[in-house]
């Protein structure tokens, strides 16, 4: 039996005449991509389960424009961004949040320039001011005690400093937390920044992925954590690649698992 998930729309809401707290931007990534639709799913249940009033905007979201952006292509950026902030505006949007660094950096830091402001959350940092406020708790469950390691996103580590919110996650997990060579501030990307996930790599001699996927195993964590689809994605192939078994999962993944919801 499949579950029901409770996901109202901007538009529903807007029907009742309510303002949720919440935007959850799902993006493209998280709407369309069958392993992140999972990350997607995880989320909700989080939210529903902390009893967060938010809504989607469902049809109406478009992508953000981010590859295109990053592919050089600013004028099919700006007809994106320019959609997607009238309908955010039209709804009087104010908070938004989402699961992915790529949609959270350029609402964030490039829709100001273009008449969308809005306080812009990666979900790892609203989940963890969901524990700090004591509306979300967490226990390790079938975590405890396991190793696992994060990889930070380049879009949320280097380009906006959000480092301790998904490892304060973890720690919350009774896990302990393995740090790979790389991490923080001289991080190493997945390979899928800049709208390299959309074309095959240039020549080379290894895969960025692979290069990323062997520090994590270097570290020998039981489970390999993530805040990004897109890195999830690199990495799951990476570890596929190297003909290994450790999961990737996203960090609402572990809470939701933890939590058993």
């Amino acid at each position: 039996m499949s579950e029901v998930l409770h996901v109202p729309t901007m538009a529903e809401m807007m029907a009742q005449g309510k303002q949720p707290e919440i935007l959850f931007w799902v993006g493209c990534s998280g709407s369309f991509d069958d392993r992140a639709k999972k990350i997607t799913k995880a989320f909700v249940k989080i939210l529903n389960n902390a009893n967060i009033d938010f809504a989607v905007l469902g049809t109406e979201e478009s992508c953000t424009g981010d590859p295109a952006k990053r592919a050089g292509n600013e004028f099919l950026f700006q007809m994106q961004a320019m959609m997607n902030i009238e309908v955010l505006n039209a709804y009087k949007v104010k908070k938004i949040v989402t699961a992915c660094p790529h949609c959270f950096n350029t609402l964030k830091n490039e829709y100001p320039s273009l008449n969308g402001t809005y306080e812009v959350m990666h979900h790892t940092e609203f989940l963890k001011s969901l524990l700090d406020a004591g509306k979300l708790t967490i226990s390790g469950g079938e975590f405890k005690g396991k190793k696992i390691t994060f990889h930070d996103p380049c879009y949320l580590g280097r380009a906006n400093n959000v480092y301790e919110a998904p490892r304060d996650l973890i720690k919350k997990l009774d896990a302990e937390l393995v740090e790979m060579k790389r991490s923080r501030a001289n991080g190493f990307c997945c390979g899928a920044g800049g709208a390299q996930m959309f074309k095959e790599p240039e020549k080379g001699t290894k895969d960025i992925n692979i290069e990323r996927t062997e520090d994590a195993l270097e570290t020998q964590a039981e489970i390999i954590a993530a805040g990004c689809p897109f890195c999830n994605t690199m990495l799951t192939d990476g570890v596929k690649i190297k003909e290994n078994t450790t999961p990737v999962l996203d960090i609402a993944e572990l809470i939701a698992n933890a939590q058993d919801l």
